[in-house]
């Protein structure tokens, strides 16, 4: 059975109505998906990818973020590692036990969506989503397990608003 290691993470910003998450909406095939064209509601997840050769979880956390939303984000915390199998639909559909850890990052620089054409194959859009909404809008169940987790560390917490305005970029 293969593994697989990835890192990724729920990139955060104070707005004016409280905490949003950077999201990202996979770039799919939807004749795949419903056999319609376009009629599927969007999915949306967490940025995240493979570990590469000598590279850290943390750095991939913030790597994956930066490609995939166009935001840099600083490790505030590792939230939870998520644990699942799946069964790849290319390579003979080997089965995969995949790990993927997930960070709590904060908003440093950039602009959502602001993303390299060649990233464009992999993802639709970028978008910020309300961190209180996160727990229901994202699409897979760790996720939202991560995104409540992130809600309740900001709970905790609530000197980070202050620490994330005064650094903001």
């Amino acid at each position: 059975m293969a593994r697989e290691i990835s890192a990724g993470g729920v990139l955060i910003k104070p707005m004016k109505e409280g905490w949003s998450i950077a999201a990202i909406e996979p770039k799919r095939d939807d004749s795949q998906v419903s056999g319609k064209k376009s009629t599927s509601k969007p999915v949306f997840a967490l940025p995240k990818g493979l570990v590469d050769a000598g590279e850290k979880p943390e750095q991939t956390a913030i790597r994956e973020v930066r490609e995939e939303t166009g935001i840099t984000g600083e490790i505030v915390t590792k939230l939870r590692d998520i644990k699942y199998f799946y069964v790849r639909t290319w390579a003979g559909g080997e089965r995969v036990f995949k790990i993927v850890s997930f960070y709590l990052l904060l908003y440093r620089a950039g602009r959502i969506d602001d993303l390299s054409e060649e990233m464009r194959v992999e993802v639709r859009r970028a978008l910020w989503l309300p961190l209180e909404e996160a727990p229901q809008k994202l699409a897979y169940k760790g996720e939202r397990e991560v995104a409540q987790l992130a809600l309740d560390y900001l709970n905790l917490h609530p000197d980070l608003r202050a620490s994330a305005n005064t650094l903001e970029h």
